[in-house]
């Protein structure tokens, strides 16, 4: 009998084994890919990621490229949301822009450079000058850190959390605050006179009182806010906040305050101080500001006392006199430079309002829902109903002083929308516009 070898066996095995397993075609895999029904693998999959995401492309910033960032197609997709471009299409263009930069090598690129491929890839879209100016914009806002506030006020069941959300979503704004969750944090952790019952399930003799006691809640629940809001103006970043416990008088006080301050800025100080007395919560807003101002009095005061010390005994008080209007001249001028270089935030206040019949319907159906704990609300339905209708009032009565107010519909509420979207991106432009002014009066001065 014949002994085969190791490698005869091996041969052989292999042999079997070719035999056995017809041959493959190295095109195979090509052939696959050619075929109609299976997209080219440039496209992104149904998971949304591509190929181009594992490849970074830098874009450095600045006129001596001292920092750059990673470009992210998310974020360029919902930047080009903003500016009223719809989703699926921002989304084809984030991936035509990076498919374009590492296809060509440009995996290091400028800002000025990016945004010249981008704004052609919008062009050739449809999208073009009108988006672009948006484009720039935003990128202006952003780059300006302009302080940004929202509000979203109205009575229950006008769809304001839902519009807070949408109206998020589409501007790319991620803070959302709630009044409801501030006023009950506020009740049960602080000794603040807040009672679990709302104001609008309680019995009031006059609709004065009603929106008396309002105001007071609203003023509470701001106070509540106030450290959002000033990390908000301090970090320049924009914030939306929503809620039945929002008053618009408010807010129009505070830029009114900030306006008289301007204005009397070269005006005696006592005048400010009474101005403040009489309004507690411009006292309060002001606490800070007036505290470093004292800061820099004493400091001024002690400068000028150890100044005086030194003179020559001959020097006269009529010499004496005649500096001090000059330094306090000094001290205004720098007080309104230091000013001027803040950048204003852009407070935009709007009142969801509804129809009268619709809005009943609604606020019964909401009654119902809550009433299943509180025997209380069933049985006084109509006065909730008529005190909800008074807060309404009060709250659109703030529109010949500016305030928007905007009809709430369920069939047009998608068009509320593009007309909300359209009337916030001017509100943004007009606010960074100013403070592109006040920067160029800044350097200037």
């Amino acid at each position: 009998m014949h002994e085969r070898t190791h490698s005869e066996i091996g041969a052989a095995s292999s042999a079997e084994n070719i035999f056995e397993v017809p041959p493959r075609d190295p095109d195979e895999k090509r052939k696959k890919d050619d075929q109609p029904n299976v997209p080219p693998a440039r496209y992104p999959s149904r998971s949304g990621s591509s190929k181009y995401d594992f490849v970074k492309v830098k874009v450095w910033l600045g006129e001596n490229a001292d920092h750059y960032y990673v470009l992210s197609r998310f974020l360029l997709s919902r930047m080009l949301t903003v500016t009223k471009i719809p989703n699926h299409v921002a989304i084809k263009i984030a991936l035509e822009l990076k498919k374009l930069l590492v296809d060509n090598s440009l995996l290091d690129v400028s800002q000025s450079d990016l945004e010249a491929n981008l704004f052609k890839l919008m062009e050739r879209r449809g999208y073009g000058e009108e988006y672009i100016n948006r484009y720039k914009m935003m990128t202006r806002f952003h780059h300006q850190r302009v302080p940004l506030v929202i509000l979203v006020c109205g009575t229950a069941c006008t769809g304001k959390s839902t519009v807070a959300t949408q109206l998020a979503q589409r501007l790319n704004l991620p803070n959302v605050l709630h009044t409801d969750m501030v006023h009950e944090l506020i009740r049960t952790s602080t000794d603040a006179p807040l009672t679990s019952t709302p104001v609008w399930a309680r019995d009031f003799n006059s609709p004065e009182e009603l929106i008396k006691e309002f105001c007071r809640e609203c003023r509470i629940v701001r106070k509540g806010l106030a450290g959002d809001l000033k990390k908000a103006m301090k970090d320049g970043k924009p914030i939306i906040i929503e809620g039945i416990h929002l008053d618009p008088s408010i807010y129009l006080m505070d830029e009114e305050k900030k306006d008289s301050i301007d204005k009397s800025a070269e005006e005696p100080e006592n005048k400010i101080l009474g101005s403040q007395e009489n309004n507690p919560d411009i006292a309060k807003n002001c606490s800070s500001e007036k505290g470093t101002s004292q800061a820099e009095e004493s400091s001024s005061s002690q400068a000028e006392e150890s100044k005086h010390a030194t003179d020559p005994p001959l020097a006269s008080s009529e010499t004496k006199e005649k500096k001090m209007p000059n330094e306090t001249e000094l001290q205004n001028t720098t007080a309104i430079k230091k000013e001027k270089t803040a950048a204003d935030p852009i407070t935009i206040p709007i009142v969801l309002r509804m129809a009268e019949f619709d809005h009943k319907a609604l606020l019964e159906e909401w009654i119902a829902t809550r009433a299943i704990g509180d025997k209380s609300l069933m049985q006084d339905r109509q006065k909730l109903i008529n005190n909800l209708k008074t807060i309404q009032d009060y709250l659109c009565s703030f529109k010949p002083q500016g305030i928007h107010v905007v009809n709430i519909s369920a069939s047009t509420f998608t068009q509320t929308l593009d007309s909300l979207h359209n009337y916030l991106l001017q509100c943004i432009e007009h606010g960074v516009s100013d403070a592109s002014k006040a920067e160029k009066l800044a350097q200037e001065n």
